[in-house]
């Protein structure tokens, strides 16, 4: 039977490429795949690649979800976005604690006021 197996490709509505491209690439150091011009860019996140796409067609159809990028090192990316100017909606905080691992969460917004969280899965020691 057939059946989805991952998420391909997810769109992320920017109103300009430029500093969306600046975020997401020099800030949270993803890798630019390629652009088409003048209105469209794809990057990578792990096996996800991202389209990040200017308004085109009916706004309601640009509304995004809530991203979670996930990091090894919470601690050591924060500090990193920080350093790079990044401030954050909601700082990294315990989210739950699970049998092998706790669940860290902080949350930051794009140049253009998308939701996005770091999110890291701490081993219990």
């Amino acid at each position: 039977m057939a059946s989805i197996s991952k998420v391909g490709q997810i769109a992320i509505a920017v109103s300009a490429i430029k500093p969306a491209l600046e975020f997401y690439c020099d800030a949270l150091g993803l890798t630019l795949l390629f652009e088409v011009p003048p209105a469209m860019a794809f990057v990578q996140a792990g096996d996800t690649r991202l389209m990040l796409t200017e308004l085109q067609g009916d706004a309601k159809d640009h509304h995004t979800s809530v991203i979670y990028y996930q990091v090894d090192d919470i601690d050591g990316y924060v500090t990193l976005l920080r350093e790079k100017g990044i401030e954050f909606e909601r700082e990294p905080q315990l989210a739950a604690k699970m049998p092998d691992h706790e669940l860290w969460l902080g949350f930051l917004r794009d140049p253009d006021g998308n939701l996005l969280s770091i999110m890291a899965e701490k081993p219990l020691e």
